[in-house]
């Protein structure tokens, strides 16, 4: 059915694009996941006021974190060309996307991290530390635990924004669904292509969205 709505699609390429596609997403996600915690676990811990406080290395990791989102995602995938090399050994295909999506992607989830944190009650925090919790706890047992539901939606959000990168990096070669967008659908003239690309990544966020919503829901005890 859907082979005769679409007859300029061929459909092994488009399975194939799409499987590049939850590849990037899927280990940038992780990897995002990870450093944009203890990045908005630092941002939050070091700001003034709080148990780590240190002026400095704050400073260093907000500029950090403010700078790299401020990069636009194509000029960030030509800007960092030189180091996708070094580390991945090609510039092309869905694996050098990677360094330039999780460079991309990690700074803005660790804001959202740290907004989620800041919305925790200072009393909760000032409790526990009133009974001697230390550090360890304090991160582990309140502030993660407090913040789960905003850090959730956080990465939702996050990894939305990443299919979109990903779509962008096919622009330079980076695979997936926006490379067969561009060379298939857009230099071929092959609107098929393009829109069935176009498709299957709202199909891909919908679902992402929802799942998200889901364990939001189910995390938030208020």
């Amino acid at each position: 059915m859907i082979e005769t709505l679409f007859p300029n699609v061929r459909w092994d390429r488009m399975w194939d694009a799409t499987l590049e596609t939850l590849y990037m997403t899927g280990i940038s996600l992780v990897a995002t996941f990870i450093l944009g915690i203890l990045l908005g676990l630092l941002l939050y811990l070091t700001a003034r006021g709080n148990i780590w406080a240190n002026r400095p290395v704050n400073a260093v990791i907000g500029a950090y974190v403010n700078v790299t989102r401020s990069i636009p995602f194509v000029i960030l995938l030509i800007l960092i060309i030189p180091f996708t090399k070094l580390i991945v050994g090609t510039i092309l295909g869905p694996t050098a996307a990677l360094p330039a999506l999780i460079i991309g992607a990690a700074p803005f989830y660790a804001r959202m991290v740290e907004i989620a944190l800041r919305e925790i009650d200072k009393g909760v925090i000032e409790a526990a530390q009133s009974m001697g919790a230390s550090s360890s706890t304090i991160i582990f047992k309140v502030l993660l635990p407090e913040s789960t539901p905003a850090l959730i939606s956080g990465i939702t959000v996050t990894t939305i924004a990443m299919i979109g990168y990903t779509a962008m990096a096919g622009i330079v070669g980076g695979g997936g669904l926006g490379t067969l967008a561009y060379q298939e659908g857009f230099q071929r003239g092959n609107g098929d292509v393009t829109l069935v690309a176009t498709i299957v990544i709202l199909l891909i966020v919908f679902i992402i969205q929802w799942i998200g919503d889901l364990f939001t829901y189910s995390t938030d005890k208020r």
